[in-house]
């Protein structure tokens, strides 16, 4: 694979989680990140163990089919280890990161990764949508919805939240994460994540979701959401919740 010359989010949060599908570029960009915001590495863990609870909850309700927007490396306790009886298709717009990932799991027949944006299901290969979640549409499926809402303005975020509601069965799960206030205070590493990056308080996440409606245990820190131990000491970068689509 031909070494990129540009640092990727994705891989970047893979150098953050001790995984190995990363290039200098990108620990090079890591680390000019900490330098600026310094606790990654723990924020990036507590995340990704929230995804962790989230996918064995939805599991728990029966879906065996998830569809990953914005999935990134698909290793380091992503959808398909955490629910290995289930079917994963891990979707990305950054075309090395999809090599990547098709990469990782050309071995595998139940996780793919294809060309997907998140604003537009569309994009999909259905052929790929099909034979990786096979239930789209009729029956109960599991969305992962990490690490975007960040980067679409809210009226592009209702809009795609809702055309995925459409979209997916009823009994349908939706993972999804908020970007809080944190960074506001630490304006070298705000300047770093973009104009495109939107942070927003807490009080802004559960109108956002539209019609999902999320489980008794709300849209929290990702930390104390199920939390099985008690939640460590790491700032409160992100929320996070499950949401069920309903019968309408």
């Amino acid at each position: 694979m031909v070494e990129p010359d540009q640092p990727s989010t994705a891989r970047m949060i893979d150098f953050w989680l001790g995984g190995e599908h990363h290039f200098p570029v990108d620990v090079a960009a890591a680390r000019a990140f900490e330098q600026a915001y310094g606790p990654c590495v723990p924020i990036f863990r507590e995340l990704r163990a929230f995804l962790g609870r989230a996918v064995r909850a939805i599991a728990a309700r029966g879906v065996d089919g998830f569809l990953v927007f914005g999935a990134g490396v698909p290793t380091v306790g992503n959808v398909h280890e955490i629910a290995p009886e289930a079917t994963v298709l891990y979707t990305e717009v950054d075309p090395v990161t999809i090599r990547l990932g098709q990469r990782i799991l050309a071995g595998s027949d139940r996780a793919g990764y294809a060309y997907g944006d998140a604003t537009d299901i569309g994009t999909i290969d259905p052929a790929q949508l099909h034979r990786f979640v096979p239930g789209w549409g009729r029956r109960p499926v599991g969305v992962v919805f990490l690490g975007l809402a960040a980067f679409l303005d809210d009226e592009t975020l209702t809009r795609t939240l809702d055309e995925l509601y459409t979209a997916a069965a009823p009994g349908s799960c939706l993972a999804v994460d908020f970007d809080t206030e944190e960074l506001a205070g630490n304006p070298e590493a705000l300047a770093m994540m973009g104009p495109a990056f939107r942070m927003r308080s807490p009080a802004a996440f559960r109108p956002l979701l539209g019609r999902w409606t999320p489980t008794e245990d709300g849209v929290v820190a990702v930390t104390h959401w199920r939390s099985e131990v008690t939640p460590p000491a790491v700032p409160d970068a992100f929320h996070g919740g499950v949401a069920v689509r309903g019968d309408d």
